[in-house]
């Protein structure tokens, strides 16, 4: 059997991770934790009454994290008992593009019945996230619209402060169906009715949208879940995740201030206070609250449709009892530059130009996403990148959507938002404004197929992706 020591050293030479074959993993079974995955259909009662069939990990989404120790190998087994090929992906792992869990990047798939088994060495350290890569094209039950999603935080090795209590959300919006203008008060229409009415109509919609008749914090609408219990005077940290396949979310808790100590598990350069949450799709923030206003408040959406859909929980302070309070927030909007060290960037190596642009009415009605006048096809070379160099890519959007950008088995330096200086803020998904303008450097490691796109699942599947290798 393989010491703790050498197991170290093969992972550490596997750049991230092992594949294992059967006695391989046998003798690993007592020498790393293990950590199982189930991909299977399963029920999820939001409310009572109100359940939502879809497929998940481990058969339930109730917020508890998957958690891991930075740099230290964990075996994980994959058992796919659902009826279609999954990808997982370890979204924010500096992970090989073997078990990264996309089909871009050649990545191991699990098909159905099957079951696969890797190491995986968990880095960096902080709030990470685990989800389906699948393409979901216009099956909404599929890839990030399903509950195939967990947090997963990685023990990181720096601290993110002082605090009492640590409470892990993710957000989630459910029965997803196309919309447009002329669409948006047909409620008795199907999704799938809607698409076979519009497909075959003569009139065709500027481009269709997604909306949702229900949402969640882990995997309870608002009020219909455990309150979070805390006490007067208490630090509660908070870790947030927004796991939506579309939706780009703010989150307030009246009478209290966010103090973020980190964005995507990333320690800020400069901590900073705010009333109101911004995460696009994909992004996690970590923040410290200072319970002092002792009552029964909601923390939820900012936007009254989607918290009444379900989309809060319930802080119970000690002793207090009543209604949950909600008061529409004041203060301070949410802005990178508000974590920024403002420090000059380092020198750029190349710079590459990242427009965005947007066909509409180009697949049967449905809009189609550009990348420097290109939508992503599986026949496309990868874009070659040199480990070590310092890439600065200079990103124009020409839509009037926000994007929630990702880059895949990497971490980037924000170097400004729509001229604004974020020097000293690292993450790996960060939201352009319609019509706006963002750099970003980012100096690739891990060698191999790497995959960029949006984080929107409908944009991605409309062509809003580019490969990339390392070399």
């Amino acid at each position: 059997m393989l010491t703790r020591r050498e197991l170290l050293s093969l992972a550490g030479k596997a750049s991230g991770a092992l594949l294992l074959g059967p006695s391989a993993f046998a003798s690993l079974r007592n020498s790393s934790p293990g950590l199982t995955l189930r991909v299977g259909p399963t029920k999820v009662e939001i409310a009572p009454g109100k359940v939502i069939q879809t497929v998940a990990y481990n058969y339930g989404i109730d917020g508890s994290p998957l958690r891991m120790h930075e740099g230290e190998p964990v075996h994980v087994q994959i058992a796919n008992d659902s009826d279609v090929e999954e990808y997982v992906h370890w979204h924010g792992f500096l992970a090989p593009a073997s078990v990264d869990g996309t089909m871009e990047e050649r990545s191991l798939s699990v098909a159905p019945g099957g079951t696969i088994d890797y190491v995986i060495v968990p880095r960096p350290g902080g709030s990470r996230y685990v989800h389906s890569h699948a393409m979901a094209g216009h099956d909404l039950t599929r890839g990030t619209y399903s509950g195939q999603f967990s947090f997963v935080f990685v023990e990181p090795k720096a601290s993110f402060g002082d605090y009492d209590q640590e409470v892990f959300l993710s957000t989630h919006e459910w029965e997803g169906y196309f919309t447009n203008e002329e669409l948006d008060e047909e409620a008795t229409e199907t999704p799938d009715q809607r698409l076979r009415e519009h497909v075959a109509s003569e009139t065709e919609p500027d481009h269709w949208e997604i909306a949702y008749k229900s949402a969640s914090i882990n995997g309870k609408a608002l009020s219909h879940g455990e309150p979070i219990r805390v006490k007067e005077g208490q630090r509660v940290l908070f870790h947030i995740l927004n796991a939506s396949a579309t939706e780009n979310i703010r989150l307030s808790l009246p009478g209290h201030t966010f103090h973020v100590v980190a964005l995507d598990g990333n320690l800020v350069s400069r901590q900073n206070d705010v009333v109101t949450l911004e995460l696009g799709v994909g992004e996690r923030v970590d923040a410290i609250v200072e319970m002092r206003t002792p009552g029964v408040w909601i923390f939820g959406s900012n936007d009254d449709v989607s918290r009444e859909q379900g989309m809060g929980v319930v802080i119970e302070y000690a002793g207090r009892v009543g209604k949950p309070a909600w008061r529409d927030p004041t203060g301070q909007d949410w802005d990178y530059s508000l974590f920024s060290n403002a420090e000059t960037p380092a020198k750029a190596d190349v710079t590459l130009p990242m427009v965005i642009d947007r066909v509409m009415q180009s697949l049967k009605g449905f809009e189609q996403w550009l990348i420097n006048g290109h939508a992503y096809s599986d026949g496309d070379a990868p874009t070659i990148l040199h480990s070590g160099v310092r890439y600065r890519f200079s990103f124009t959007n020409n839509s009037d959507d926000w994007h929630p950008l990702h880059f895949h088995r990497s971490r980037f330096e924000l170097i400004s938002i729509d001229g604004k200086p974020t020097t000293g803020i690292f993450k790996d998904v960060f939201v352009i404004k319609p019509f706006g303008t963002a750099i970003v450097d980012l100096v690739p490691i891990e060698l191999g197929l790497t995959l960029f796109h949006c984080h929107n699942q409908l944009h991605m599947d409309s062509g809003f992706k580019k490969v990339f290798n390392t070399i």
